[in-house]
Parts: C-alpha cells; sequence; structure tokens
C-alpha cells in the first residue's frame, strides 16, 4: 500500500513538473514571437526607408565622366548607402518598359536626362536630413535638380513610429503577463512539495539546503521551457521563409540569435526566482497553515 502511494505520489509530481515546463515554453514562445515580429518590423522599417530613392538629375552638357566621378563621391558620402547610375539610353528603356511604347522613335528624340539615384542610409531618410542634403547638392554644377517624395516621407515615418510603439506597448504587457503566469505555475508546482519542504525543516536541514534542490530544478525546468520555445520559433522561422521567400531580405541572423539568448536568460531567470520566492514562502509558513 504504501509502495503504491509513494508511486501514484512521483507520478503525480513527475507530472506536475512536465505541465510546468510547458507551461514555461508556451509562455516564453509567445514572448518570443512577439520578439520576431518586434524585429521583423523594425528590419522592413530600414529596408524600406534604404529603398526610398532620391533622384539627382545632372546637366545636360555633363560629360558621363564627370558624372561617375560625383557619383563616387556620393558613395562616400556617410548619409548614403548605395548608388546607382541612370544613363539617357537606361532611363528611356525604363520608361518605356512601363508605358508599354516607344516614346523615342514617336519623338525622334530621348528627352530624358541622365541622373543618380540616391539611396539614403536608414537613420537619415527623413525630411530634415534629406531637405539639407537636396540643398548640399543643389550647390554642385552638375546637379539640375533634386527630386524625393517629401510627403511619403513624412507619412512613412509617422507610420512606421506609431506602429512600433504599439508593438512595444503590446510586447512590455505580454512580457509582464508572462512572468505572472510562470511564477504562479511554479507556486502550484511548489505546493504540492509543501510538506516535504516543512518536513526537511522539521528534521533541522537549513534553508539553504532545502532551497537548493528546488532552485536547480526550477532553472532546468526554465531551460527545458526555453529550449522548447526556441525550437518551436526556429521552426517556425524556417516554414515562414519557406512559404514567403520574400521575407529573407528581414533576415538578420545577429538580432535572432539575441532573441533566442533572451529567451534562454528569461526563462532561466523567471523561473529561478519564483522558485526562490515560493520556497521562501512555505518555509515562513506554520504547519497548521499547510492545510489551508
Amino acid at each position: 500500500m504504501e509502495e503504491f502511494e509513494a508511486s501514484t505520489a512521483a507520478k503525480k509530481t513527475k507530472t506536475i513538473y512536465i505541465s510546468t515546463v510547458f507551461g514555461i515554453a508556451m509562455v516564453l514562445l509567445m514572448v518570443g514571437m512577439l520578439g520576431l515580429i518586434l524585429v521583423h518590423a523594425n528590419n522592413l522599417s530600414r529596408y524600406i526607408k534604404e529603398n526610398m530613392v532620391v533622384n539627382v538629375f545632372v546637366d545636360e552638357g555633363a560629360r558621363e565622366t564627370d558624372v561617375l566621378q560625383f557619383q563616387r563621391q556620393l558613395d562616400g558620402n556617410p548619409l548614403v548607402k548605395r548608388t546607382q547610375y541612370v544613363s539617357k539610353e537606361l532611363a528611356a528603356r525604363n520608361l518605356q518598359k512601363d508605358l508599354g511604347e516607344d516614346f523615342v522613335k514617336f519623338l525622334g528624340v530621348n528627352p530624358l536626362s541622365q541622373s543618380i539615384d540616391v539611396y539614403m542610409r536608414a537613420d537619415y531618410a527623413n525630411n530634415a536630413d534629406l531637405t539639407r542634403f537636396a540643398n548640399e547638392l543643389r550647390q554642385n554644377p552638375l546637379v539640375k535638380e533634386v527630386k524625393y517624395q517629401q510627403s511619403l516621407v513624412e507619412q512613412m515615418n509617422k507610420n512606421i513610429t506609431n506602429i512600433s510603439l504599439v508593438i512595444l506597448a503590446f510586447t512590455g504587457i505580454f512580457v509582464i503577463l508572462s512572468v505572472a503566469l510562470i511564477n504562479n505555475t511554479i507556486r502550484l508546482a511548489i505546493y504540492s512539495q509543501r510538506f516535504l519542504i516543512k518536513s526537511m525543516q522539521l528534521v533541522g536541514a537549513t534553508k539553504a539546503f532545502i532551497r537548493k534542490p528546488f532552485l536547480l530544478y526550477g532553472i532546468w525546468h526554465g531551460l527545458l521551457g526555453a529550449l522548447i520555445a526556441t525550437i518551436i520559433l526556429v521552426g517556425t522561422l524556417y516554414l515562414a521563409y519557406n512559404q514567403i521567400p520574400d521575407l529573407i531580405v528581414l533576415q538578420n541572423y545577429y538580432e535572432f540569435a539575441i532573441i533566442f539568448v533572451a529567451i534562454v536568460l528569461l526563462g532561466i531567470f523567471i523561473s529561478g526566482f519564483s522558485t526562490f520566492l515560493a520556497v521562501n514562502r512555505f518555509l515562513r509558513l506554520k504547519i497548521y497553515q499547510l492545510y489551508r
């Protein structure tokens, strides 16, 4: 009979710990998902900003060698990510593709100017920096005109800021809820061991001695939960990139690694700290309070 009860208790304890690990894993999975959404949103905003073009039209009489020299100067500008030289012929081909007809043959002459497409770094893709940059370019004798969509830049930056703030706020709220959920899950698991904790205390075991195995188990469960969450996140990313190949432009392995490491550390810290608090709570209780 005693062996049966001991076996039943052991199975119950194992079930509780397994459910604790998976509970931690699911909570950390949601936190990781939000982290990946935040990273992808940030990378998407950077990608959009760095693909917004500033058209620099050069003077009709400018020689191609001078224009290419000017392009090299722009490439050395810290505000510029990259540039592309567009000759009159290339500009005509691009416009013909858009219009669907040969306008050069119709007009008898190519009216387009050679230009340089300038792509700014994401940190400088705002109206203040773009206006200052455009004014500097206009001072160059080769430059005839500088064009960029000012209203689009302003609206884009406004929308990106609003979306980022919403995601950040949502992530912060969910992290707080996650800590609370993991803490409650671990407290319930430790609750099932309250009589064991009190028995060890009654036979003279020190608080540090009693806490140690529970803390080790707590850290181990947090690590296991974090690893399960990380494996699921990696699988989700793999499937997402297979289904939506265009997402490859938003890949950033360094940022992904930071998220995965943060999940592991968060799981270990929350689980260990919650275990410490729960064990301390039952160490302070009187025997008669254990039955409440």
